[in-house]
């Protein structure tokens, strides 16, 4: 475990440091540091650590999502993630959808199951998309006007 807690802090420093564009190049920079991982390990390290592939005029590349903010069950801080990822929110009925920049949905989406917020039955996330099932129609407004609001929109 005091490797996997190594190696992911070698990840973010990486991530901060530089723009990293793939898993190969991110890779790379690992073997240099002496950490030969698997594809995998990364991908399950990218997604602890709630890193997410966001655009940018320069291309693709990794961030973190949360700023480096987590709980200490390791989610990623909605107040953190939301703001910088965020593109959307609507919603009809007991359903919600927010879009988000590509690759933002599962950070997001993570975040606010960790949340567990009573009026939410169930989330969904692809890569730019989360589809939020709640209670009542009642409970879709209140979320929505929380949603904006932790956006700052």
């Amino acid at each position: 475990m005091a490797n996997k807690r190594v190696r992911q802090a070698t990840i973010r420093e990486l991530i901060e440091a530089r723009e990293v564009g793939s898993q190969e190049e991110l890779r790379k920079m690992l073997r240099q540091r002496g950490w030969d991982v698997t594809q995998a390990t990364l991908s399950r390290d990218l997604r602890e650590l709630g890193v997410a592939r966001v655009s940018t005029p320069e291309g693709a590349r990794y961030t973190l999502a949360s700023g480096g903010a987590s709980a200490s069950d390791g989610n990623p801080v909605l107040e953190a993630v939301l703001p910088p990822l965020f593109s959307t929110v609507d919603g009809v009925g007991e359903m919600v959808v927010i879009r988000t920049v590509p690759g933002g949905a599962q950070p997001i989406a993570r975040a606010i199951d960790a949340e567990s917020w009573p009026d939410i039955l169930g989330t969904l996330a692809g890569d730019d998309t989360i589809l939020l099932i709640c209670r009542s129609t009642a409970a879709r407004e209140r979320l929505v006007r929380r949603i904006r609001t932790l956006a700052g929109r």
